[in-house]
């Protein structure tokens, strides 16, 4: 099993990414690349088909936790070399109007080499902290 995390600063409140973040139903608020989301379902085990470039991303939302600003999903099925992708997201607050996400996950890498695989991951972590700062401004 492979793991990657990265974290990301932004220059706005806790509170305001997290309820970004939270909106499990609406990624394509923060991440450019996802062309439509629908939900079915609410709270934990509800489930997101995403479109990305015409192909389906379909996720369930695992676990959250608004207390510790916690997230965690899982992909159902993909188009991509891994399997057993889960993934957390964490907003901590480091002071008035800053915090930091962190973004991690756990997979398997299935027809291609782990470093190609962490390269897919890390454009949409990537793409979703621009997005998250674009949209809080920070």
């Amino acid at each position: 099993m492979s793991k990657l995390a990265m974290k990301a600063q932004i220059e706005a409140p806790a509170e305001a990414v997290w309820g970004t973040v939270r909106d499990f139903g609406a990624p394509n608020k923060f991440i450019a690349a996802v062309e439509g989301c629908t939900l079915e379902g609410s709270g934990v085990g509800a489930v997101r088909t995403l479109l990305f470039g015409g192909e389906k991303v379909v996720e369930r939302l695992e676990a959250l936790d608004d207390a510790a600003r916690s997230l965690t999903y899982s992909i159902v099925s993909a188009p991509l070399p891994m399997e057993g992708y889960v993934s957390t997201m964490k907003v901590r607050a480091l002071g008035k109007g800053r915090c930091e996400l962190e973004w991690s996950c756990v997979f398997t890498p299935k027809g291609a080499p782990e470093a190609e695989v962490k390269k897919i991951i890390e454009g949409v972590y990537t793409a979703g902290f621009a997005g998250l700062k674009k949209l809080h401004g920070g």
